[in-house]
């Protein structure tokens, strides 16, 4: 197969086209929402690690890092930089004393309860240019996609 033939499977392949769509799609959708979370003096992973601890309660520091993607050197950052805004606190395991647990404090239940409805609707706002049935079928395709890169890791 000479270069010409390989260029021409390839332009009939999609692969490489969805990549770049899905990559600039990502980043599209990803700017607008850091730039609703930053008017609420919060960096997305501190909304994330708010979020986590609003709807799923007090998280080990540990586990925190899988739960929202980061790693285990910045949770310490984030928890302290939170804990400074009096949105969470630590809280040590009776059971355990090698483990150490981030609680959302009222302080950050207020804020998330103020944050969250107008976030909600920015993100509605944001995905409105697909319809309903268009978001579920997005969804299980990208479900999809996303495990079996997962089963590829090994």
């Amino acid at each position: 197969m000479d270069d010409r033939e390989l260029y021409q499977q390839k332009k009939q392949d999609p692969s490489l086209k969805l990549f770049v769509v899905l990559s600039k799609a990502e980043r599209a959708i990803e700017d607008l929402v850091k730039k609703d979370i930053h008017q609420h003096g919060l960096n997305a992973t501190e909304f994330g690690v708010l979020e986590l601890l609003f709807h799923q309660g007090d998280q080990p520091l540990q586990k925190i890092g899988e739960k929202i993607l980061l790693a285990s050197g910045s949770i310490t950052y984030v928890v302290d930089k939170l804990e400074k805004k009096e949105y969470l606190m630590r809280k040590p395991c009776p059971s355990d004393r090698r483990i150490t647990y981030a609680a959302i404090t009222e302080k950050g239940k207020e804020l998330l309860n103020e944050i969250f409805p107008t976030h909600w609707k920015r993100i509605e706002e944001i995905t409105s240019g697909l319809n309903k049935e268009e978001k579920i079928q997005a969804i299980e395709l990208l479900k999809k996609l996303g495990k079996h890169a997962d089963q590829m890791k090994g």
